[in-house]
């Protein structure tokens, strides 16, 4: 059985400017951008500096000033990758050519207020604009989708995000003392993803909690979102478990009425090395007394730095014509959001006392 999985290319060279030059670029977006063979054409960063060294080492011709500077020299059909914090977003996008393709960096904002804003400012501007949620993207999760829509495990009952793992948040400086930190800066990949499957769910319950020795705001969540009697749906996430290796665990299962797939996501484990990642499904073995036979399929390439081609991809696809959706636009997205903010409102007002019983 042939798995699609791997993104489709645009047809047309669509050159990228991208704004920010922060680790992501250099671990995620050029590597990625590389493999593609898409063509970057300019970069630009406050720090001038940190510009100049990416563009050495990835050949990009152009080290541009400001936004400002990049927008003037621009070629026409451009694609900008926005690649700064959000705080910084509305700034930027305001001083784009109308009219013109964006990848913006996840989260979209730093809350549902704020991304409000965004979209307001893209359909303002009537920017075709996306957010960079590479995970829907990931070689594991596309193949996932593939065989999930191909009726293979039959008719999906339980999606579940397992995240168990030694996050070394010092890594991130920039986010590391964010009041929202692990739902909005890591478990909204796993919303975003779950709402690639599912939709939008019914409501949201939510717990995040900080570590008693650690000043982070947040570094562990439970999220359950309702889509009805039959469906579960859990995101369980610990970036505290610092007790070697033996237990970690970081995987997405779905399981449905004919079988169920899991995929490892190796990413996460001994970060930042990482491990392998492992693609798993079950169907049942009619030769073997109907018992369900777990097969492994060996999959290329991964979340990062992978998992960037796909997003770029469908917007430059979405932008020459050649997609007829954009997979995560700003409009799609705001829903993410708004599961997010829910749940930090579910954190705040709590479950039910037993008091009050």
């Amino acid at each position: 059985m042939t798995i699609n999985y791997q993104p489709l290319l645009p047809e047309t060279e669509q050159p990228i400017i991208i704004i920010g030059a922060s680790g992501i670029v250099k671990d995620a977006h050029l590597p990625a951008y590389k493999m593609a063979g898409f063509k970057v054409f300019g970069i630009t960063n406050r720090t001038l500096s940190k510009a100049q060294e990416l563009a050495e080492k990835y050949n990009i011709e152009h080290v541009f000033e400001s936004v400002a500077d990049a927008v003037k020299n621009a070629p026409k059909n451009a694609i900008y990758d926005i690649t700064v914090l959000p705080d910084q977003y509305i700034e930027i996008l305001e001083q784009l050519p109308d009219g013109a393709a964006v990848l913006i960096q996840k989260p979209m904002g730093n809350d549902l207020a704020q991304a409000r804003e965004i979209v307001a400012v893209c359909e303002k501007k009537q920017l075709v604009a996306g957010i960079n949620f590479q995970l829907r993207f990931a070689s594991f999760v596309s193949a996932a989708r593939d065989l999930i829509n191909k009726g293979i495990i039959g008719e999906l009952y339980d999606l579940e995000f397992r995240v168990a793992v030694n996050t070394p948040w010092e890594l991130f400086p920039l986010i590391k003392e964010h009041p929202r930190l692990e739902i909005l800066f890591h478990s909204v990949h796993y919303i975003d993803c779950v709402r690639s499957f599912l939709g939008n769910p019914k409501s949201v319950m939510a717990k995040t909690t900080k570590h008693p020795l650690k000043k982070l705001s947040s570094s562990r969540s439970t999220i359950i979102l309702d889509y009805g009697e039959t469906m579960r749906v859990v995101i369980n996430t610990n970036h505290d478990h610092a007790f070697g290796a033996h237990h970690e665990e970081s995987f997405i299962k779905w399981e449905g009425t004919k079988g169920a797939i899991k995929a490892k996501m190796g990413l996460l484990m001994n970060y930042p090395e990482g491990l392998p990642d492992v693609f798993e499904y079950a169907t049942i073995d009619s030769e073997n007394n109907n018992q369900y036979e777990w097969k492994q399929i060996a999959l290329e390439g991964s979340w990062f730095p992978e998992a960037f081609i796909g997003t770029m991809s469908n917007l430059m696809r979405f932008k020459e014509g050649s997609d007829a959706k954009l997979h995560a636009s700003v409009q799609d997205v705001l829903d993410t959001m708004k599961i997010v903010e829910a749940c930090y409102i579910s954190t705040t007002n709590g479950g039910i006392a037993l008091d009050e019983l």
